[in-house]
């Protein structure tokens, strides 16, 4: 099927894209349905590798945002995927920004998106979760309400937290999307002391309660000064964090000037997120010293460019965008590479 992925990916990106995003859900979905995912995807690459605890079938996984609601978890495990991260997911449900908040920059292979945390809701999610398959390693990526003020954000979390634990394998907080008001500031100083604080207190509670473990991790931007990442990097070594995700999208345009639509509001992913999240990468690594694995993502798009992730520090890999521009070869390639 890879052969004819660019007259498949011709097909989606001749509609809008966030019709194009549900129907390649939904295609992907009744492949599965109908025990086709086999023969169209092929057999996932079994590479285990041992992260926060917990054994991943390969070290190539699915980015949050793809599928917020955790509608699709099987049907993309059998993609290929090593494991999969959905959300971001808010205690309420709440339908994100105006649309159109989607949009595709295919001469930079690129996407922006200001999507806005769109999702049903927690407990919607949670029903979804219970439906999956008990081998998928699924991380649950976390965030607040958009009406929710910043300095209440920590509630927001820690619902989403106590709510999702028992039926996560790994959770992500994620402070870093553009596109909810405030919310990159989570990352810095007392804001970030007091989120961490209130979270790692809550694990430790439902960890004893439930006497099972759910690793915890934060995923930052891209955007950050090299002194506030090393910053960042000794907080959560201080507050013992799991896992640390790099990279989230990026605010920049310097690398889509005079494209059409460079300029719509929103996080930027693709090709041009990649040196940028390699460096964070490089920076975190320097500092954390093997003391928290690295997840890494952020404009994956070929097998040396998830090798030069783990070059750089990672212990495991992302794809979102390289996903819809290059299709799933990209997931076996990759996990092949990362052997």
């Amino acid at each position: 099927m890879s052969f004819i992925y660019p007259l498949i990916r011709r097909f989606f990106f001749s509609i809008d894209a966030e019709k194009a995003h549900l129907l390649g859900l939904k295609a992907i979905k009744l492949l599965y349905s109908s025990k086709l995912s086999s023969l169209v995807f092929a057999k996932p690459v079994s590479a285990p590798r041992e992260v926060m605890g917990l054994t991943f079938p390969n070290a190539v996984g699915l980015a949050a945002g793809l599928d917020k609601n955790g509608d699709y978890i099987d049907a993309l495990s059998a993609v290929g995927f090593g494991f999969i991260e959905i959300g971001t997911i808010t205690p309420r449900p709440q339908p994100g920004n105006p649309r159109p908040r989607l949009f595709r920059i295919p001469e930079a292979q690129a996407i922006i998106n200001r999507m806005g945390f769109n999702n049903k809701g927690v407990e919607h999610l949670i029903e979804q979760v219970k439906k999956a398959n008990k081998d998928t390693i699924i991380g649950i990526n976390i965030g607040k309400n958009f009406d929710t003020p910043v300095e209440s954000a920590a509630d927001d979390y820690k619902i989403c937290l106590q709510r999702v634990y028992s039926l996560a394998d790994y959770i992500t907080i994620n402070i870093s999307s553009p596109n909810t008001q405030g919310l990159r500031t989570l990352q810095f100083g007392d804001e970030l002391k007091h989120l961490l604080d209130v979270l790692k207190s809550e694990q430790k509670l439902l960890a004893q309660s439930s006497k099972k473990y759910v690793p915890l991790a934060v995923k930052i931007a891209p955007d950050m000064e090299d002194d506030d990442i090393r910053l960042l990097a000794d907080l959560l070594m201080e507050k013992e964090i799991d896992a640390v995700i790099a990279t989230n999208t990026t605010i920049s345009r310097s690398a889509v000037a005079g494209l059409a639509h460079a300029e719509e509001q929103g996080g930027l992913s693709g090709v041009a997120l990649n040196k940028p999240s390699t460096h964070v990468v490089s920076v975190l690594s320097e500092q954390l010293k093997g003391k928290i694995p690295i997840i890494a993502a952020g404009g994956i798009f070929s097998a040396q460019d998830a090798q030069d992730k783990i070059s750089a520090g990672a212990e495991l890999v992302q794809i979102y965008t390289g996903f819809i521009y290059e299709g799933h070869q990209l997931i076996k390639d990759c996990a092949e590479a990362l052997k």
